[in-house]
């Protein structure tokens, strides 16, 4: 049993998964005085109790780590998961001068496709691993290597993001994709693998600029697709599959327990038709705002140990 969590904190992202092993995992972040202090009050109360604490940045845009020194200074990031990089900003704000402070320092750890590391998806005689594969970035892959040339030199950096999965064993199975765009994605198809995933969230806050191309999602066969907060001209709504869109939704909570997730969603006046025919009323109250339940397709994962 584990939660994974989708904060509404507007252009930006910020998540959490609650593991059922000995962890807890932040994805990102976006703190603004107006939601910090409720965001953090919920991450230190949700993480209570866990041995290990780890935060994943998945690229360097502000709105992915926007208000980390806040979340730093609160609750003392130990574990600061990234893909390596020397990315330059026009601006030099506190929060990317903390997040250069995390990245070079002894906290760091770079992420890259296949990487290994103990109880982020290792076990040992302490604690067993968090279920979490990185798919990507590979270094060697021409595409990256051009995509990291462009974010060192300040040009661009939403394709130097990493592919995130988090499966729990014999359930649900989730995927961040970042900031990727559509282009690159496309080149990028046959040196990624892309396992079915039950729940994927869309690249680029929903954009239509990160649109998931058709050759990923054949192969992914979401069962959900969750559409960020960019504003609504700018998304695109994936005509044919399940979807739920963050700027109606709220906060989204996924509470994963064995072939089911319980979905629950900050606005009470949310309704979504389609999705509501593909669901069932199991009377779930573990959170506020029960949206539903669904029950998880059969898929295969990565590797066997999820927790």
């Amino acid at each position: 049993m584990s939660v994974v969590k989708s904060f509404a904190v507007g252009s930006g992202d910020m998540f959490y998964i609650k593991h059922g092993s000995d962890s807890f995992t932040i994805i990102d972040c976006d703190l603004s005085e107006e939601n910090a202090g409720c965001i953090i009050a919920e991450l230190k109360s949700e993480s209570a109790g866990k041995g290990i604490t780890r935060f994943i940045c998945t690229h360097p845009d502000e709105d992915h780590f926007g208000g980390i020194e806040i979340l730093d200074d609160a609750m003392p990031i130990a574990n600061f998961y990234v893909v390596k990089n020397q990315a330059l900003k026009d601006q030099d704000t506190v929060s990317f001068q903390r997040y250069c402070e995390l990245r070079d320092g002894n906290k760091a750890f770079y992420i890259e496709k296949g990487s290994r590391r103990k109880w982020l998806n290792s076990n040992d005689d302490t604690r067993s691993g968090a279920g979490i594969t990185i798919l990507w970035p590979d270094l060697k892959n021409q595409h990256f290597i051009d995509a990291l040339a462009a974010c060192d030199a300040g040009e661009s950096y939403n394709n130097t993001s990493a592919v995130l999965r988090y499966s729990l064993n014999g359930g649900a199975s989730v995927m961040w994709l970042g900031d990727l765009e559509t282009d690159f994605m496309e080149n990028i198809v046959d040196a990624i693998e892309l396992p079915k995933t039950t729940i994927v969230f869309a690249a680029h806050h929903g954009r239509k600029s990160g649109k998931i191309p058709d050759s990923w999602l054949e192969k992914l066969d979401p069962q959900i697709i969750v559409i960020g907060e960019a504003a609504s001209r700018h998304l695109h709504y994936y005509t044919g599959y399940e979807k739920i869109t963050q700027n109606m939704a709220g906060d989204i909570t996924f509470d994963l327990s064995d072939d089911k997730v319980h979905i629950y969603v900050s606005n009470e006046n949310y309704f979504n038709h389609d999705l509501a025919k593909k669901i069932s009323d199991e009377k779930q109250d573990k959170f506020k705002g029960y949206f539903g339940t669904l029950t998880v397709e059969t898929e295969y994962t990565l590797e066997p140990a999820r927790a």
